[in-house]
């Protein structure tokens, strides 16, 4: 590897990829390649172990044992790759326009499209994911901006805190708006986007089918991460928001299969 050192999640997209490709990857080797100390890679490691989405083992790293229909609860989820969901947030929510009509599925990459939702005026938001209700929720407080329309769907909760079902279907199918921002708990070539819960994808895809135009957030740790059940293929994606840690192969695919590309810009903390 030559020219400048790649940035921290940048690497760590880079070492996931080899680990998924290798299934199995040495510090030492890593050192080589990426051409940077032991103790950088060991922290990128631990940074990735943290995130469930390897294993660390002696003098290296394997992938995970997790399977296609483990479900996160939304608080672990919502410590993982923090900087990366913030920039992917600050990309998605440059999509949204004043007076539009957005839908928010469940999710703490789309709860941090939400916060930014928040001063963009005249919106109105359809969500099935309590915390983004929550936070969406008008308060007695004085705002820069009125709160946006709120209009939370029925149904059933999951472990990551989103509302699906029958009865979020049918609420969903009833409505029609602008765009659709949908999280994702994996997103690869073959399986598209993807959640473990098949309950939700069925949720997704209603929201899908009510939207003009869709796009999936997902922070670059989720490519290559498979769930039990898809809810969108890469070719129904208009817009495709991840953040600058995206493997340069994973940038490929994309730009081959989904409308258009978009990577937010990682600040380092």
């Amino acid at each position: 590897m030559t020219g400048a050192t790649p940035l921290a999640p940048q690497r760590r997209a880079l070492i996931l990829d080899i680990v998924r490709s290798e299934g199995a990857v040495r510090v030492a080797e890593l050192v080589e390649r990426l051409e940077v100390s032991n103790m950088t890679i060991r922290r990128d490691l631990d940074a990735l172990v943290r995130s469930g989405l390897v294993e660390k083992v002696h003098g290296g790293a394997i992938m995970t044992s997790a399977t296609t229909a483990d479900e996160p609860a939304f608080e672990a989820k919502s410590t993982l790759e923090s900087t990366a969901k913030a920039a992917v947030a600050r990309a998605a929510a440059g999509l949204v326009q004043p007076g539009s009509v957005v839908a928010l599925s469940g999710g703490t990459t789309t709860f941090a499209v939400a916060h930014l939702l928040r001063e963009i005026p005249r919106l109105t938001v359809v969500t099935n994911s309590l915390p983004v209700a929550e936070l969406l929720r008008p308060s007695g407080g004085e705002r820069a901006a009125p709160a946006p329309t709120l209009l939370l769907t029925g149904g059933a909760p999951t472990k990551s805190a989103s509302l699906v079902g029958p009865l979020a279907d049918q609420a969903i199918r009833s409505l029609q708006v602008d765009l659709v921002i949908i999280g994702a708990h994996g997103v690869s070539e073959r399986a598209g986007a993807t959640t473990p819960n098949l309950a939700e994808a069925e949720t997704n895809r209603a929201l899908i089918s009510s939207a003009g135009r869709l796009a999936v957030v997902a922070d670059h740790s989720k490519w290559g991460v498979v769930g039990l059940s898809r809810f969108a293929a890469l070719s129904e994606i208009d817009y495709f928001v991840s953040d600058d840690g995206l493997a340069p192969k994973a940038r490929s695919v994309l730009e081959d299969h989904v409308g258009q590309v978009i990577l937010g810009e990682t600040e380092e903390a």
